[in-house]
Parts: C-alpha cells; sequence; structure tokens
C-alpha cells in the first residue's frame, strides 16, 4: 500500500526556500568570516613596514616608536602578564586647579596578549589570600580584571640577542582618547562641570622610555562649564604625567602598621587570615632597605653597616648653587636617625651628572630620586613618594621644591623670632640664615618621603617653659620630631639668651625610623609584630615618643599645627608678648630706600595671621578631647576630655586677649602707610572666626556629652554659654560706652545664635575629624533659646544704665534683632 504525501502548502513552501537560502547565507558567512581572519592576519604587518626607517625609537622598559603622530610600543614577551604601577599627575595646570605635581590617580596594570589582541588589565590589591590557600581561587573570581585598553597586535619582531618575541602595538588613542584612569579625576570633572575631551585640543607632548619605567606627557583639554580659570574659553587646558613603572618581581617583606607610630601606610582585605571575618590589614610605605648577607654578624652584634641598596637623593641640576650644600644637609641628617635602625651611610644626597657627563640622564627615571626646583611663586614644598602597593616598597621619590618656599620661610621667621632675633629683622636675610632655614623645610620634607606623616603632637612634650632654656633647647630643639609643624622658637623672650629656634632631628625621629626600617632576620612581617609591640612598649607614656595625627578640625588641642609646648595658652601669651614688640618697629624693620610699603603691608598681615593662630590653639581647649592611642595590652583611657579649669582658662584668655579689643594692633602709624581703611572690619573678621569656632555645633555637642559622661568635673555647656554672655556684654553691668569694635563683635555674637536656632550642621566629616549632632534634637537650641532671652533682659537693663546715644541705638537694635529670632513670625 503506497502512502499518499501530502500536499505542500505556499506557507511550507516559504519555510523551506527560507530554510535554504538560510544555509546558503550560512555558507557565504563562514567565507566571508575566513575572509575576515585571512584580513586579521594580513593587518599584522612585517615589522619594517610598520616601524620604517622614518621612525625615531627610545629603548628601555618598553622600546618606544615615534612616527609622524604615532606611538608605538615594541614590548618583550617577558614583560606580558608582570605588575605595572600606573602613577598620573597633574604636571602643568590651570591656574586655580591646584599645583603642578599633584597625583590625581594610581592603578596597577597588566598587559595581556588574548589571541591576536594586546590588552590592558587593571589589577587591584585591595583583596588578598595567598596562593596557597584554598579561598586564594574565590578572591581570584570577586576580583576580575576590568580591560582598560584593548590594542590590535600591529607587528612582531624578533630580538636577534635574546631570541625573543617582541610585540609591537599602537598606543597612541590610550593617550589622545578620554581614557579616565589617565586624566582628569572625576571628582574635579564634577566640580568643573566638565563635558567631555576636546581631541582637536589635546595631543600627546612626549613620550619617553627608561630602564624601569616609561614617562607620558599629553596636553588635554576638557570643554567646561565651570572652569576654574579663564572662563570665557569654557575649557580646562593642562598637561598631564603618565608614568608607567614595573614592579619588583619579588614583592619586599612587609611591614605591619600600628597607629601608636605615624607612618604612610595602604591597606588590604585579606581573606587568608585565620579570623571569622575578613580583615584590612594595613602595612608600612618604606623604602627596602636590606643587610648585606656578609654583613649579617656585624649587624646581629650591634654593629653599624651599609645597606645593600642606598637610599640616594639627587639635587635638581636647576638648582640655585649656593642653596644646593643646603638641600644636601637636610637630606643628610636623616643619617642619625638610619643608625638607630642598625645602617650607616643609608641615605645620601648627590649632584647629578652633567649633561656632558651623561646627556641620558633624567629626572623622569624612576631609578633616581630628585629634590626638583620648580621656578614657580607657589610659597610651598611637598615631599610625595611612589610605592608597590603589593608591599609598601617605596620605589622613587621627587620631591617637589618651590621657589617661593623661600617666601614662606622668611615670614614665618620673622613674626615667630624677630622679638629676640635681629637676623630675623630684614626684609631679605643673609644667605646662612636663609640656607639654615632651607635646610630645616629639605629635612622635613625627606621624612615625608621616608614614609613619615606629620606628628602633630610631638611638640606638647616639652614644658613652655623649658623652650626659654638654651641648654634644653640647644639639645632637644623646639620638638622631639621635625615631623611636626613646630615652626620657630615664637615662646622664647628677650633676654633668655641663645636658645635654639627650630627642631632638628628629634628624638621621636629615631624612635620611628627604628621601628619601620630596623631589620628584624628570620621573622615573617606577622611575627615580627611582637618585636615592634615591645619597643613601642618600652617608651609607652613617655610623650617624646608619643605620635598624634594632623587633624583637619581640631578635636584634640594636644595635637594641633603651628603650635609649641604643653600649655598653649601659656606659650600664646608669651607669644602675644612677642607680637607686640614687633608692631611698633614694624616699619623700621621692613624700611627700604626708594620702596613703597608693599613689605610693611604685608608683615603686618603676617603679625595678624600668627595672632589668630594663637587663638586657634587656645579655644580648641574648650570642648576639647585629648586622644592618646593604646591597645588592649595597655592602661587607661584612648580619649579624655580637657579639664574644667583648663577649658575655663582658655575662655578667659579669649575674653582677655582678643575680645576686649586687642588696642596694641590698632598701629595708625602703620595704617596711614598701607591703606585708606579697613581696621575696623580686619578686627571684626578676627573675633568673629574665634566666636564662631567656640559656638560650633561639633564643639557644642562635645561639652554636653563631656557633662553626660562626667558630671560634676565637666565644663558644662550652660557655665561655658554664660562665661562667654558675660565677657562680651561686660558693659551693660557698668553702663559703660560700647566702642565700635565691641558693637560689631556683639552683634556677631546674635547672628551666630540665629545661626545655632535656625541652620543644621553644614559639610561630610570626610576625615573623621568633627563631632556630629543632630542638631534639633540635641540640648543645643534649648540652651540657645534660653541665653537670647537673658541677654535680652541683660540688654533692656543695661539700655537704661548707659548714656551714650550710639550705645542706647545699639542695644535697642540688638534687642529688635533678638526679638526677630524668638519670633520670627510675628
Amino acid at each position: 500500500m503506497r502512502l499518499k504525501l501530502p500536499t505542500l502548502t505556499a506557507s511550507l513552501l516559504a519555510v523551506l526556500v527560507v530554510g535554504c537560502s538560510s544555509l546558503k547565507t550560512t555558507k557565504k558567512g563562514a567565507t566571508a568570516s575566513k575572509d575576515k581572519d585571512k584580513d586579521k592576519k594580513e593587518k599584522i604587518k612585517p615589522y619594517n613596514k610598520v616601524i620604517t626607517d622614518e621612525a625615531k625609537s627610545d629603548e628601555g622598559l618598553f622600546t618606544v616608536h615615534h612616527l609622524d603622530d604615532k606611538y608605538f610600543y615594541e614590548i618583550p614577551d617577558s614583560l606580558f602578564e608582570r605588575e605595572m604601577l600606573m602613577v598620573t599627575r597633574i604636571a602643568k595646570t590651570a591656574t586655580g586647579l591646584g599645583f603642578g605635581g599633584g597625583k590625581q590617580n594610581t592603578s596597577v596594570l597588566r598587559w595581556q596578549v588574548k589571541d591576536k589582541k594586546v590588552l590592558l588589565r587593571v589589577v587591584s590589591h585591595e583583596i588578598f589570600a595567598a596562593d596557597s590557600l584554598p579561598i586564594s581561587e574565590a578572591v581570584k573570581n570577586s576580583n576580575f580584571e576590568p580591560i582598560l585598553y584593548a590594542f590590535d597586535v600591529a607587528a612582531y619582531h624578533k630580538d636577534s640577542i635574546s631570541d625573543n618575541r617582541n610585540t609591537v602595538i599602537d598606543v597612541t588613542k590610550l593617550y589622545t582618547d578620554d581614557v579616565a584612569p589617565l586624566g582628569l579625576p572625576d571628582r574635579r570633572r564634577k566640580g568643573y562641570k566638565v563635558k567631555n575631551l576636546d581631541k582637536d585640543r589635546s595631543y600627546i607632548d612626549t613620550i619617553r622610555s627608561y630602564p624601569h619605567n616609561i614617562e607620558v606627557r599629553t596636553v588635554k583639554t576638557y570643554n567646561a562649564s565651570e572652569p576654574p580659570s579663564n572662563a570665557a574659553t569654557g575649557s580646562i587646558s593642562l598637561m598631564m604625567s603618565n608614568s608607567m613603572i614595573l614592579l619588583p618581581k619579588e614583592p619586599m617583606k612587609r611591614r605591619y602598621f600600628d597607629e601608636r607610630v605615624g607612618w604612610f601606610g595602604r591597606g588590604q582585605t585579606d581573606y587568608g587570615l585565620e579570623n571569622q571575618k575578613s580583615k584590612t590589614v594595613r602595612y608600612l610605605d618604606r623604602w627596602r632597605l636590606e643587610v648585606k648577607d656578609e654583613d649579617l654578624e656585624k649587624f646581629n652584634r650591634g654593629e653599624l653597616v651599609e645597606p645593600k641598596k642606598q637610599i640616594v637623593y639627587y639635587v635638581d641640576r636647576a638648582t640655585p648653587k649656593k642653596w644646593i650644600p643646603y638641600i644636601k644637609q637636610g637630606i643628610e641628617d636623616w643619617q642619625v636617625a638610619f643608625e638607630e635602625a642598625g645602617f650607616k651611610n643609608a641615605i645620601i644626597a648627590k649632584d647629578p651628572p652633567t649633561v656632558e657627563e651623561d646627556p641620558e640622564w633624567s629626572p623622569e627615571d624612576v631609578r633616581y630620586s630628585v629634590v626638583r626646583y620648580l621656578a614657580s611663586p607657589i610659597p610651598n614644598a611637598n615631599g610625595p613618594h611612589v610605592s608597590d602597593p603589593r608591599s609598601g616598597e617605596i620605589l622613587e621619590s621627587d620631591i617637589n621644591w618651590y621657589h617661593n618656599v623661600m617666601t614662606l620661610l622668611h615670614n614665618w621667621y620673622f613674626v615667630q623670632t624677630a622679638a629676640i632675633n635681629p637676623e630675623a629683622r630684614n626684609n631679605e636675610f643673609k644667605d646662612e640664615i636663609m640656607g639654615r632655614l632651607i635646610r630645616f623645610v629639605s629635612s622635613h620634607e625627606v621624612g615625608h618621603t621616608l614614609g613619615l606623616p606629620h606628628n602633630m603632637g610631638s611638640s606638647v612634650a616639652y614644658p613652655v617653659e623649658k623652650l626659654r632654656d638654651p641648654a634644653f633647647t640647644k639639645k632637644y630643639g623646639t620638638a622631639p620630631s621635625i615631623m611636626d609643624y613646630a615652626r620657630f622658637n615664637y615662646v622664647a623672650q628677650p633676654g633668655d639668651g641663645d636658645v635654639a629656634l627650630m627642631p632638628n632631628i628629634g628624638i621621636y625621629d629615631k624612635y620611628a625610623i627604628k621601628w619601620g626600617y630596623r631589620p628584624i632576620p628570620d621573622k615573617s612581617a606577622v611575627d615580627e609584630k611582637k618585636t615592634l609591640d615591645s619597643w613601642i612598649l618600652e617608651h609607652a607614656g613617655d610623650p617624646m615618643y608619643r605620635f598624634g595625627r594632623q587633624q583637619f578640625g581640631v578635636i584634640d588641642p594636644s595635637s594641633q599645627t603651628e603650635d609649641l609646648g604643653d600649655d598653649a595658652i601659656l606659650a600664646s601669651a608669651y607669644g602675644i608678648k612677642n607680637l607686640k614688640r614687633i608692631v611698633p618697629n614694624l616699619t623700621e624693620w621692613t624700611a627700604e630706600d626708594g620702596q613703597n610699603y608693599d613689605e610693611l603691608d604685608k608683615m603686618y598681615g603676617q603679625v595678624l595671621s600668627q595672632y589668630n593662630r594663637y587663638m586657634g590653639h587656645v579655644t580648641a581647649n574648650i570642648g576639647g578631647v585629648y586622644e592618646m592611642y593604646k591597645t588592649y595590652d595597655q592602661d587607661g583611657a584612648v580619649y579624655t576630655h580637657v579639664n574644667s579649669a583648663k577649658q575655663k582658662e582658655a575662655m578667659q584668655f579669649l575674653h582677655d586677649q582678643l575680645f576686649e579689643t586687642p588696642e596694641w594692633l590698632l598701629d595708625n602709624s602703620i595704617f596711614d602707610k598701607i591703606e585708606s581703611a579697613g581696621s575696623v572690619e580686619r578686627i571684626r573678621r578676627f573675633q568673629t572666626r574665634t566666636l564662631n569656632n567656640i559656638l560650633d555645633f561639633g564643639r557644642m555637642g562635645r561639652i554636653i556629652e563631656n557633662e553626660a559622661k562626667n558630671g560634676a568635673t565637666a565644663y558644662p555647656l550652660l557655665e561655658m554659654m554664660e562665661d562667654l554672655r558675660d565677657g562680651l556684654f561686660s558693659e551693660l553691668q557698668r553702663g559703660s560706652t560700647i566702642d565700635v569694635y565691641r558693637r560689631n563683635l556683639q552683634r556677631a555674637y546674635v547672628e551666630r545664635l540665629e545661626h545655632l536656632m535656625t541652620e543644621e550642621q553644614e559639610g561630610s566629616n570626610r576625615f573623621g575629624s568633627r563631632t556630629d549632632v543632630d542638631v534639633s534634637q540635641s540640648d543645643i537650641r534649648p540652651i540657645v533659646r534660653a541665653e537670647l532671652k537673658l541677654l535680652k533682659g541683660a540688654l533692656q537693663r543695661g539700655q537704661n544704665r548707659t548714656r551714650d546715644r550710639m550705645t542706647k541705638f545699639h542695644i535697642s537694635d540688638l534687642i529688635e534683632r533678638v526679638d526677630m529670632i524668638l519670633e520670627p513670625n510675628k
């Protein structure tokens, strides 16, 4: 029996036709794909067709070829999969965008071959587990390396010497495209409302290759709605520096961080520890100082040995010759500290070779650390460093030395020492005086490049009266650490004798360098922790060995910048005595025939700035909390409130020295030469700044908490507010005339109370440097409201006591202002 086949419908025929067509297309597609692969292979041209005789080549880490407007990297096979550190800085900046040399971004990169592509991947060391542990696989799976850029292979080149194959890629677009980690960081873009990179106004300036690094300079122009300067252009142009540095094959042994010793460090979440949760470990940034194998026995006997590799700083060829010896001295001053760590000649200053001796030598070469002298009006110096994120090993450091740091040094030295120091009473110092100041700054900046941060808690170790003692200061300087901002000795008084005026490498510096650098042979990074802890405990409780962090908003009054001694109130009183000696002599000490009074104006401003520092040092005691780092095996509290008596003393000091009009600052013989007006407004600004600092939400919150915790021993907020009000309005009780300065101050007080009643705490607590308060639910507003009512009563009574018309008008105005705060809707 034959089966009858169904009749094919039109639709089914259509499907079959389409299917056949599809099959044909697939075959064609396969052919096209083969053709495409063939084309791709053909894109990888012979080496001499890509890198022609016209190319300018620079050999180094990679060989860099420049041909027309393109740049090529020739990468040896041995460098694929090696980790490299990319540091992006602003080399030349737009006005208003900081200063050159500022680090913008740091990334670890890995070059990788994938088929006919070269991938540039971003490596993260934020999480970690040792390769030997099973969990390391999970860490790798959750830490996939993003691809920053992909390149076609342009050519291959066989090295005739090593027989290795080098891979050639065109890297032009890596630097001309808007690759975020290599350009202006996101926070800057948001601030200036950057729209995009303008490629027509951006280009590669130079690419140079050195044995361990490649340095790229690019000019980048960004279209921006709110540029920091030259607003009419609607753009920001700057020169970016991208340094790509080969990391060591074997990372240096880490040394783990301890907050009791100040150090720059880095953190990593280690999943390989035997903890029941992940833990962030921190380790130090430091140079790789190691004992030579042949010297190990000497080192273990306590003899000083030279390290395998010295820390060497070169002084820029551009540095004025007369300052070079002082900068070198500042560098080598650290030798005494490294001797505590067991090394001699560990840190050396050298002159770079001349152009004739070595035309290839460059400060851009990562093998050389350089004090770079910059012809810039910026009054500053800074000491950044580049370190291996895997271990903390410092690979190189370039200290940026701006020419006008000498202006800063002159101003500090004049205003802080001229009362006792004739050498400081000039517009220009003798070379040996300026040289000594340069040496001081050189030492401080080198300290940063060795891994040490500011130690603002150092200078409090010295009793104030000891700073007037020549024997003590000659032995110890003005602070136990040159890393404090203990500038010059403003405490010493005329007649004290030949006191030291500045810090040197001190007891703390030697201790910190020993703690961070002394090798502990035959122990792992973890095992050496017990030894390091024992070194700390040897000096626990000794203020000479204390580290106090830099604060951005002072809570701990014993860890402040620019202060001296263990009592800010006494030290500031001595400082003001010296300012009172300087002011009457300012015109004479700044005089220069044929010149106008710009120097007088500038130095009077420096007096005011120094005076304002004293007010800040004292104010910090009110609502202050001491911070003394400790661990579980140490007795005592980490945080302790400043005692009530010291806080009340600080309040009285501010009334006596600031809120009572400082008549000694009002010198008409100076004003007649520098301004047509301004003295009244100037005093108002200084008084208001400190007043607002006292009446700060965070400070008031700490005072409230102190009373809640410590009761009768605290300085209550009610009492603090009463002491402040009584001092600011003392004329009301006496019925005396209120002068213009006090009228301004009293209005500022009422305005600040309004702020406390109506505003919330502003800004972010980015550095953990303030006390956060929910103002509306705290005791602050009930107390401020009560203060306003008490003040209103005192004003009404005082209005009847005075006969001065301006005082009556002023009091009447204050009553109106208070009423508007208490009853805003009336």
